[in-house]
């Protein structure tokens, strides 16, 4: 049974009276592969060299978490290469420093363990047209592949929008991650045409032949997992407002991004506008793509590599301003590059941490996908016996056809918590059935709330520490070898014990046929244990917790 440890430091922060955050909201970061310019930056060509590379990414990962960062675009697709072993794309260079070079695990799958250990998600971000050098093994391969699918523009190739082709290939590549892992979503990047690139059919015709694209993505993900979001990173300005002109630059007219349609249709849930601009440049066309939400999710990039003095010498304010517009505007953020943000350039990362997002957030649900929440957890247990405080609980019932819970939990020191106010708010996504607290019975006036979250973000209702009986008057006695029964009732037809997990599952069988029984190849955690007849009819005997000392 799973543990997360969390200071007791963070819950009393969540007691404060400073202002809140909304308790939902997107809060995301863009993570660069290219060239490890965000990471990585040790090639994997050993496996100290290929550890060395994975503590990179978890530091990275803390970093993001210490500021309630939720949502992790990484780079999955770099150009016609990647960063898992792929059957259509070679491993991407970033990771040995030779494309094609395995690194000798899977970096994907490790980064989504991480950010799910964390309670963040991870979307794949696929860059879908540009296949990168003319001459690199991707493009090659594709070129080969494909005759004349790809096109050069300088010394880069690029897929054409206008063949079928396009979009049947890059729908492949997508279902492929999905199939292959536990990913929160698909982050398409450059669904468009290249600014550069000398177009011979209408804008109309052009934005039909890029939504034919996103429509075949669309597809290829939804089938196979309808809870993995569709997200795409269109232009920063929509189109052109009736006050404010975008300059030759915008989605819907220069690239052929129809993004609002999107949204409309149902063939985003999300999307990332990357909004790198200041002034009239942001506010209106940011109030424009809030005026098109259709219910979906919108979460703004911002340009913070601007912060930095060589790349633009932006004052923090420009940033924090937008920021606070987004919020109170009811749209998410997201942060262009995560390096800029964990390098604390010019105290942006600070700024997150302590003025901005000082709580935990929930990613808004997907409710036009399904709306059903789970039932919520049961029978939770508080031990406060040692130097921490050990929260444990039965396992919910999911209603949707993710087949996957994890939990969110609540502090408060009024009674019964309130789970919709934010600062009460502590871990999210937990996986397991146990969450750990640095503290002591000098917090046994702290109130604790547990809720179910299915894969759609749909979450239940609490289960409250207030309203459960303390768990010192039902738990049965044992010593962490041998656990002691109440005396058996000569009426009870019942020949065996079963004792399960707080997750649901049959960990131990015994015949009942003494008031003890050897638990003493059990793990530690919090069980329950059912008298079962031949029928296999069940009946509570009741619970314990499995507790060594040194």
């Amino acid at each position: 049974m799973k543990k997360l440890l969390l200071s007791l430091l963070f819950v009393t922060l969540a007691m404060t009276g400073q202002a809140q955050p909304p308790k939902y909201e997107v809060r995301a970061v863009w993570l660069t592969t290219i060239g490890g310019i965000d990471w990585p930056r040790t090639h994997a060509t050993s496996s100290s060299s290929a550890a060395q590379q994975k503590r990179e990414l978890s530091r990275i990962l803390d970093q993001l978490k210490k500021a309630n960062v939720n949502t992790v675009l990484l780079q999955t697709r770099v150009r016609a290469s990647t960063i898992y072993p792929s059957q259509y794309e070679p491993y991407d260079a970033c990771l040995t420093g030779r494309q094609g070079g395995n690194p000798g695990y899977d970096p994907l799958r490790y980064a989504i363990d991480e950010c799910h250990k964390r309670g963040m998600e991870l979307h794949a971000w696929v860059v879908t047209i540009p296949v990168g050098k003319w001459n690199s093994q991707g493009c090659k391969a594709l070129r080969n592949r494909y005759p004349n699918l790809i096109h050069k523009i300088g010394d880069e190739g690029y897929m054409n929008p206008e063949m079928e082709e396009t979009g049947n290939y890059l729908a492949k590549v997508c279902q492929e991650i999905v199939d292959k892992y536990d990913v929160d979503g698909i982050h398409l990047d450059y669904i468009r045409y290249p600014e550069n690139w000398k177009m011979k059919v209408g804008k109309e015709q052009g934005r039909q032949y890029i939504t034919n694209i996103v429509k075949k993505i669309h597809r290829a993900v939804k089938q196979k997992k309808r809870w993995v979001k569709l997200s795409c990173s269109p232009i920063g300005k929509y189109s052109d407002l009736s006050r404010y002109s975008s300059k030759g630059w915008n989605a819907y007219n220069t690239v052929c991004q129809d993004a609002q349609k999107w949204l409309r249709d149902g063939l985003m849930d999300e999307l990332f506008p990357m909004m790198y601009f200041r002034g009239d440049n942001f506010y209106p066309f940011a109030i424009n793509w809030k005026e098109h939400t259709y219910g979906r999710i919108i979460a703004p990039g911002l340009g913070i590599w601007f912060l930095s003095r060589s790349e633009g010498n932006w004052p923090l304010i420009d940033i924090t301003r937008e920021l606070e517009f987004l919020r109170s505007n009811g749209m998410g953020h997201t942060y262009f590059r995560s390096r800029f943000f964990t390098d604390n350039t010019k105290g942006i990362y600070d700024y997150a941490c302590n003025r901005l997002d000082t709580y935990p957030a929930l990613i808004p649900a997907l409710t036009w996908e399904h709306r059903t929440a789970p039932q919520p957890p049961r029978h939770l247990f508080i031990d406060n016996s040692g130097d921490n405080i050990t929260l444990y609980w039965e396992g919910a019932k999911d209603n949707s056809d993710g087949d996957y819970l994890t939990y969110n939990v609540y502090v408060s020191n009024n009674g019964t918590v309130d789970i919709r106010q934010s600062r009460n708010l502590v871990a999210c996504r937990v996986m397991g059935n146990s969450i750990s607290f640095r503290g002591s019975s000098a917090h046994s006036n702290l109130s604790f709330a547990v809720t179910a979250m299915d894969r759609y973000g749909n979450e239940s209702t609490a289960l409250q520490s207030a309203a459960e009986p303390r768990s010192s008057q039902q738990l049965l006695k044992n010593d962490g070898r041998r656990l002691y029964l109440p005396k058996k009732d000569p009426a009870l037809d019942a020949n065996f014990v079963v004792i399960e997990s707080m997750a649901g599952n049959i960990v131990k069988r015994a015949y009942y046929n003494s008031d003890v029984i050897e638990i003493y190849d059990l793990p530690e955690g919090v069980y329950s244990i059912h008298s079962m007849n031949r029928n296999k009819k069940t009946h509570r005997i009741g619970y314990f917790i499995v507790k060594r000392g040194n």
